[in-house]
């Protein structure tokens, strides 16, 4: 099966072509390369990608019509995976027609080629932020998702329709799968767990909000992310929505705390209050991506902790040290 991936070089992206690849399926990966961080870090993500026989690497923008159809009418991908995206809730604050552009209008391009040429299954990546600050816990996937705190959830809001309005008109199974908190190896360098521990290798502060007391987020193992998406993708069906998380929030006060025994160093806290963009819990009911994926995200965020440390010791720390 040929599976075109969206965003295929990033933090998620990279990780769920290896899945891919592992399985024997061909892999089109489709990446901009943005400097949102340095775009040698994802053409390290696809290291071994490059060398399997079922790789195909094309680099273009998601608002480019014309390359994007050619990518179509040339590899013709019977599946899709859509993780592209201008990801981050408060950068979008400051460029929202860009988030706009590429998050939506993006999206746009892909679902009108996917009807054109008949793709079979399409994944379509969302967020927990599309929630807002929802009071009611845990999150499940028919709850209000009509307040979103950002530019980027309005975007990623708006996707997650137009792809329901896609498959409404023209029949191609859709999952929507909403990210809680992932984190694990060759994470992005603007999420929480990596510039946590960047800082305390640093000897820098570390901004916490509120000091981490009653702020909870639902961290999520790549592995179990990764696991999702693939199940989602295989049994798509109709349009359904579903939630990835690991259904157990995690104190911000705590998380910290486990990062400082996990890496052997202290913290320096910056206590902020918490921007409009957060809210104070982010907590995935599961229970659906269960009974219809199959679903379980096993990873303790102890253990996910520390596989990300030795991923940091590994591949970022030499340059840290560098003189």
């Amino acid at each position: 099966m040929t599976c075109l991936v969206t965003g295929g070089a990033g933090f998620i992206g990279s990780h769920t072509v290896d899945a891919l690849l592992r399985r024997g399926d061909r892999v089109i990966c489709l990446d901009n390369f943005t400097p949102y961080y340095d775009p040698e870090r994802k053409r390290r993500n696809l290291a071994w990608a490059a060398t399997q026989p079922g790789f195909v690497l094309v680099e273009a923008d998601l608002r480019d019509a014309e390359a994007l159809a050619g990518i179509f009418e040339r590899y013709r991908p019977r599946e899709v995976v859509h993780l592209a995206a201008l990801p981050g809730p408060r950068p979008s604050i400051a460029n929202p027609a860009l988030y706009e552009q590429v998050n939506v209008g993006g999206t746009v391009h892909l679902l009108e080629l996917a009807r054109r040429y008949d793709v079979e299954r399409f994944v379509l990546a969302s967020t927990s932020s599309v929630y807002g600050r929802a009071s009611k816990v845990p999150f499940e996937e028919g709850d209000p998702t009509d307040r979103p705190l950002s530019p980027y959830a309005a975007t990623k809001k708006a996707a997650e329709v137009l792809g329901y309005t896609f498959h409404s008109l023209y029949g191609t199974p859709m999952s929507v799968v909403r990210f809680f908190t992932v984190y694990g190896p060759r994470g992005r360098p603007d999420m929480t767990p990596y510039v946590f521990v960047d800082r305390m290798v640093r000897e820098q502060p570390i901004v916490l909000f509120e000091r981490g007391v009653e702020l909870y987020r639902d961290y999520t193992y790549i592995d179990d992310i990764v696991a999702g998406v693939l199940a989602a993708l295989d049994r798509a069906q109709g349009y359904e929505i579903f939630n990835l998380g690991n259904s157990s929030p995690v104190e911000l006060q705590r998380f910290v705390a486990l990062l400082e025994q996990i890496t052997g160093m202290r913290a320096v806290i910056e206590a902020q209050p918490l921007p409009p963009t957060e809210p104070l819990i982010t907590y995935a009911s599961t229970e659906k991506a269960r009974r219809l994926l199959g679903f379980r995200a096993g990873t303790r965020v102890e253990d996910g902790l520390a596989r990300f440390w030795e991923w940091y010791q590994l591949e970022v720390l030499p340059s840290v040290r560098r003189p």
